[in-house]
């Protein structure tokens, strides 16, 4: 089962840290041939030097997600090294909390820019190799907060991962020639490095008013995007499943207290 990745060539942004670099690990676990991409030239390597002591086929490539130069220098890079690309894991994205009161016009477009722009970005500079190969896998990192829940100092993050799956909707239909899926994985709170410097009293709350009282992994989502980059999911297109131990689900406080 989901076996189907072993030889193919992924690119993983924001793969270094985080939820990207357990799509990276997990990717590579079943032999996918793994490109991290990342702005941080040490995390990016230190991710790669750990996969290749598993076992793994890993290598890196620094990217600005949000510039168009730099995104088609890492597809023509990841296809030179890899052969080809198969599948790209749409993951990079920043969480900056600021409420509107205090966010001003750059605070907006840095993170529409990084989050939803460079899913366009890098799709578009995926499709020359989708034609080539007659077949591609597109997995978004999306989110609860935005599509599902609000949280206050991130509306900005809010809407980014609201207009990725707004994206996928129509890329999918544009993508069917390619014989190309684009799905989304809609994480709950996971916990990262990022996460983590919320502190903890943010952590405990969060796990709190989670029914499997626990924060999610980052094989959580990995796994999600494995199915969804797998030959099991071909037939599966502008989708998307939220991983989040069912915290979208009680309606309030008291629903929880009965678990």
């Amino acid at each position: 089962m989901l076996t189907s990745i072993s030889g193919k060539s992924c690119i993983v942004t924001g793969g270094s840290k985080g939820i990207g670099k357990g799509i990276s690990k997990v990717f590579a676990a079943q032999g996918a041939k793994v490109m991290v991409a990342a702005r941080s030239e040490k995390e990016a390597m230190a991710t790669v030097e750990e996969i290749r002591r598993d076992g793994g086929t890993a290598d890196m490539v620094l990217c600005d997600v949000s510039d168009w130069d730099q995104v088609q220098h890492m597809t023509e890079y990841t296809a030179k090294t890899f052969g080809g690309i198969d599948i790209l894991c749409a993951n990079a994205g920043i969480f900056p909390q600021v409420k509107m009161v205090d966010m001003s016009a750059d605070d907006w477009d840095n993170v529409m820019d990084i989050n939803l722009k460079s899913s366009f970005l890098c799709v578009k500079a995926c499709i020359p190799h989708f034609e080539k190969s007659s077949s591609g896998r597109v997995v978004i990192t999306s989110s609860i907060t935005g599509p599902v829940t609000g949280f206050p100092g991130w509306a900005h993050y809010g809407a980014s991962k609201a207009g990725q799956l707004g994206f996928i909707r129509t890329a999918a239909m544009e993508l069917a020639r390619y014989n190309t899926t684009i799905n989304a994985v809609m994480p709950g709170n996971i916990m990262t490095e990022g996460l983590a410097d919320l502190g903890q009293d943010y952590l405990d709350a969060m796990a709190s008013s989670i029914p499997l009282k626990r924060l999610g992994s980052a094989d959580d989502i990995a796994n999600a995007a494995l199915f969804f980059a797998s030959d099991e999911a071909a037939y599966i297109t502008g989708q998307s499943i939220v991983v989040d131990g069912g915290q979208i689900l009680p309606e309030s406080l008291d629903a929880i207290a009965e678990i």
